[in-house]
């Protein structure tokens, strides 16, 4: 688990390997994530895009950007949080994702980044 708070927002990363959804010999490897994001501020902030960074240990380097997450784009209020499951797809067993949310401030309606933290992407059989 990794996180990082930036502009009173928290967001926390774990990860999971999907064995039963990758298929090494064919070099597909899907791991899941799970992000919690927590507004540590005094206002409301709005989640309204996303942008990804995604590299694979096969050098393999992709840009992920759009409106919200998972076909949201949640308001968070102060003191709570919005936790949502997504995956990732790579063609080699170890890789690293990070990017950066832009929240708008509800109260001022200007846009903020927030940074995702840089995780790690790895099967369990490559820590063996």
């Amino acid at each position: 688990m990794v996180q990082k708070v930036t502009n009173d927002v928290n967001v926390v990363v774990e990860t999971f390997y999907q064995s039963a959804q990758s298929k090494p010999l064919a070099s597909e490897y899907l791991f899941a994530y799970r992000i919690t994001i927590e507004n540590l501020g005094s206002v409301p902030v709005k989640l309204r895009r996303r942008h990804w960074f995604i590299v694979d240990s096969n050098g393999e380097y992709r840009e992920v950007e759009g409106e919200g997450v998972v076909g949201q784009q949640p308001t968070i209020e102060p003191g709570d949080n919005y936790q949502y499951v997504s995956s990732c797809n790579l063609s080699s067993d170890m890789g690293k994702m990070y990017g950066s949310y832009t929240m708008e401030d509800l109260f001022t309606q200007k846009l903020i980044t927030v940074s995702i933290p840089e995780f790690q992407l790895i099967a369990p059989f490559k820590n063996n």
